[in-house]
């Protein structure tokens, strides 16, 4: 059976978990994934999401009922990840980052696979897209990306500490979409800096996209 239906797709990712991985045996790979993950799927739960596959440390979640679930899942995430490095300190371990992509679009679920194994799953451009977006999470030295797509379904955009951060196009995309960094999750001085310097930030991000380099570069010395 297929069906097609809009959704909001979440992808996150552990940055550097290769680097992580290699530094413990397998038992020690499965049970911090483990550890990790009943930190983060409640949230996903309590915003009306649900897990539709594990690939590797990364994951894909959707929330069919609203972009603001989504965006409220991921940024209760990102909150409990900080509870979360902080045993890890106490343990005199690393904290971890993570990434998070957002999309929304229609998508096709059904069954994939033949007579010897066959799985349940989603597919469509919308899934593609929130994996890139996720990726471009380690490009901009951010943790929670959204599409414009998403931001356009948000209730209330204001509610969120968000700003313009660039518009791109995805690898193997022919068209651009508009990306959005929300940081309400951010350490308060970093937020603080970001709310400060949003206006000269997203002017500076325009002048470049329209290739006004002279006044992007004074704009960003300011911001």
């Amino acid at each position: 059976m297929i069906t097609n239906y809009p959704d909001m797709i979440l992808f996150w990712d552990i940055h550097d978990f290769t680097t992580i991985s290699e530094q413990m045996t397998p038992e020690e790979n499965f049970a911090f994934i483990n550890q990790y993950l009943s930190y983060m799927e409640p949230q996903i739960q309590k915003y009306g999401g649900f897990i539709d596959k594990y690939i590797g440390d990364a994951i894909m979640a959707l929330f069919p009922n609203s972009a603001d679930d989504a965006v409220q899942g991921a940024i209760a995430m990102l909150e409990q990840l900080k509870t979360y490095n902080s045993e890890r300190q106490q343990r005199n371990l690393k904290p971890i980052r993570i990434g998070i992509g957002l999309h929304t679009g229609t998508l096709i679920l059904g069954t994939v696979g033949g007579f010897g194994c066959m799985d349940g799953t989603v597919l469509g451009d919308a899934v593609n897209l929130s994996s890139r977006v996720e990726g471009l999470t380690k490009t901009y030295g951010v943790s929670l990306l959204i599409t414009d797509k998403t931001w356009q379904g948000l209730k209330n955009s204001l509610a969120y500490d968000l700003r313009f951060i660039d518009r791109v196009r995805a690898k193997g995309k022919a068209k651009a979409v508009s990306l959005f960094e929300i940081f309400s999750a951010d350490p308060p001085e970093l937020r603080d800096a970001k709310i400060a310097t949003k206006e000269k930030f997203e002017r500076t991000v325009l002048y470049f996209i329209k290739n006004y380099f002279q006044k992007q570069q004074i704009y960003f010395k300011n911001a």
